[in-house]
């Protein structure tokens, strides 16, 4: 395939262009280019005549798209409608990555891809914005959640950081969810693509756990004391976050056959341990 990248620098993408491309696949890789600008992205995908784009670029601080909601509208919602317009001026399939935001978390069980959204914050409701304008039936959009990478910010880099300075730290443990690591992301992201997929997918690695529990097991893999980690209830964060997180975040598939379901983050974050601690951290 012919495979454009948006997001590539980022944690999603980083992964994608390195697995399509070890997999002999003409990738472009379309780095930071703002993907709310049509006079950026249609003439960059019209050159590459690809013949799918995985769309990984986002705003993704949760807490920055609640004070900043016109920027989060922008990236998460209009750049999907550029970069859809772009794919369909090519004949491209578009694969848009979201997110386990769009859901409120009361549901007492998993959530799956035919649920009904209601997201609590601003970044889930600009990332249904952009969800609802593609079109399902030739394209597709993957939710995921918690993602982990060997670049950029994210949890696992963060405990890691404060665990080697021995740092004590207090996590959530009334959030619930499936950490994602986003090497196993990239290749569920390639199988939709490969195989043209259209519509709405759930991609996680699988083991719910609280953020309490994850920055347990981070700890622990990396060979530190577990006991630096110590919980607490949402409510007693200081300062209180700005935007409201879902209660439970765990997503399941009704339309993966289970042999093609990511495996248990366990399996994979030592890997991703072992990569941070190589690249450095923080």
């Amino acid at each position: 395939m012919r495979v454009c990248v948006t997001g590539s620098n980022g944690q999603v993408g980083t992964e994608v262009v390195e697995l399509l491309g070890a997999g002999g696949h003409d990738v472009h890789a379309l780095g930071s280019l703002d993907v709310a600008d049509e006079s950026l992205i249609s003439p960059a995908v019209a050159a590459a005549a690809p013949d799918v784009i995985i769309h990984c670029a986002a705003y993704t601080d949760v807490d920055g798209c609640e004070t900043a909601p016109t920027r989060a509208r922008r990236v998460n919602r209009d750049g999907v409608a550029v970069v859809a317009a772009a794919a369909d001026a090519v004949g491209a399939f578009l694969v848009a990555v979201s997110t386990d935001y769009v859901f409120d978390g009361e549901k007492p069980s998993p959530y799956v891809e035919s649920d009904t959204t209601n997201p609590l914050c601003e970044y889930g409701r600009s990332k249904l914005a952009g969800e609802q304008l593609i079109d399902q039936t030739r394209h597709a959009v993957v939710r995921t959640s918690w993602v982990c990478g060997r670049v950029n910010r994210n949890v696992a880099r963060t405990v890691l950081g404060f665990a080697a300075k021995g740092t004590p730290m207090k996590f959530v443990d009334d959030q619930r969810g499936h950490p994602t690591i986003a090497r196993d992301l990239a290749r569920g992201l390639a199988l939709v693509a490969e195989e043209r997929r259209n519509g709405i997918w759930h991609m996680t690695n699988q083991g719910a756990v609280s953020w309490y529990e994850f920055a347990r097991e981070v700890v622990e893999t990396a060979g530190f004391d577990p006991a630096l980690v110590s919980p607490i209830s949402t409510s007693e964060l200081d300062p209180p976050r700005p935007a409201r997180r879902p209660k439970n975040s765990v997503l399941d598939s009704e339309r993966l056959d289970p042999r093609e379901l990511l495996p248990d983050f366990r399996e994979s974050l030592p890997n991703l341990v072992q990569a941070l601690a190589s690249a450095g951290r923080p």
